[in-house]
């Protein structure tokens, strides 16, 4: 199993870096970032600076959406950046949620992203394509066997079917064995049915990891309470469902949709943040389900039986108070028995 290291590019950009770093030394293979530009600072120009001091990790966002930059312009970046110091970027795409709604607009439509997935893939590859104006073009500077691999998040039934038909990757943003097993399936089922192996879907499990020193109910309670921001950034992707799907038609799995009937609003001034005091709704068994929360050996358990469900990668979002000491727990303990 792999492992990513998310973080938001809040200032200052040198301590993103020195986390992404330190991730490198500790065994893990990616490095993400959120990417909203009014929230947070800009992450391409943060990408150099991580490639330029790391050798191997990959890096990318989680996630960028075709509506904030043209396609044109996020293609030519991302192979850019393959460029100057070899493939090590992946295009992490979904609808827009803080980034579109922050700016007033809302989030994109499935059919734009399909159109930005094609358009950035070819261009990265150095073919030719069209970025919406009805003139194909292609990047005269793009060398052979470049190449930029693009990954969709997705929880809908829409989402998980055109992850399979068309995307590279598949970002789950939730840890839940029962909710991965069962929009993994979806994906699998997808890509097999458009004569894709579904093998070659890549599959990353994205979600907050606190890794506590006993499972007492303090440690565990003060670990809850660091993680609880994730079921409130969940729930806003969760709504839109229950606004589009309803909240009892099958169509999305009543574990997913239950949580949220408490929810009243989100102020995106805490999005993704600790202590964030829009997800008091979250009760304690959705950050327990979601997240990676209890000692070491239980993060190992849990990380074991995503594997089996066909988890390619687990990338941990690292935005609590022990940063350093969950990379540093990761590196000497937790990657190496999950992989040993």
């Amino acid at each position: 199993m792999d492992f990513g290291l998310v973080l938001q590019t809040d200032p200052p950009a040198s301590r993103v870096v020195e986390l992404m770093q330190r991730a490198e030394r500790n065994g893990f293979s990616h490095g993400w970032t959120f990417d909203s530009a009014v929230l947070w600072q800009e992450p391409f120009v943060i990408y150099s600076q991580i490639l330029a001091r790391t050798s191997t990790l990959k890096i990318g966002p989680m996630v960028t959406n075709p509506g904030t930059r043209t396609w044109e312009v996020t293609a030519s970046t991302f192979a850019t950046l393959n460029d100057m110091f070899g493939n090590r970027t992946v295009c992490g795409i979904g609808r827009g949620d803080s980034a579109m709604r922050v700016a007033g607009r809302r989030p994109n439509t499935l059919a734009r992203i399909s159109g930005a997935m094609k358009v950035i893939r070819a261009l990265g590859r150095g073919e030719e394509a069209d970025p919406g104006g009805g003139t194909a073009v292609r990047f005269p500077w793009v060398k052979p066997g470049a190449e930029v691999p693009v990954w969709m998040a997705a929880y809908g039934p829409r989402a998980l079917k055109m992850t399979g038909e068309e995307a590279d990757g598949f970002i789950l943003q939730l840890a839940d064995p029962y909710l991965t097993e069962y929009m993994v399936k979806a994906v699998r089922d997808a890509a097999e049915a458009a004569g894709r192996d579904p093998s070659e879907v890549t599959v990353c499990v994205a979600a907050p990891a606190y890794v506590t020193a006993d499972d007492s109910p303090a440690a565990l309670a003060h670990a809850r309470e660091q993680c609880r921001w994730f079921g409130g950034m969940v729930g806003n992707h969760v709504a839109d469902l229950v606004a589009k799907y309803g909240a009892r038609t099958g169509a999305v799995p009543g574990e997913l949709t239950d949580y949220i009937k408490a929810r009243q609003g989100y102020d995106y001034a805490h999005h993704g943040r600790s202590g964030n005091p829009d997800t008091q709704f979250v009760p304690d068994e959705i950050v327990d389900r979601f997240c990676l929360i209890g000692t070491a050996d239980q993060h190992i358990e849990k990380l074991n039986a995503l594997r089996a469900l066909g988890v390619d990668q687990f990338a941990l979002y690292d935005m609590h108070d022990a940063q350093e000491a969950v990379i540093d727990l990761y590196g000497t303990k937790i990657i190496p028995a999950v992989n040993a």
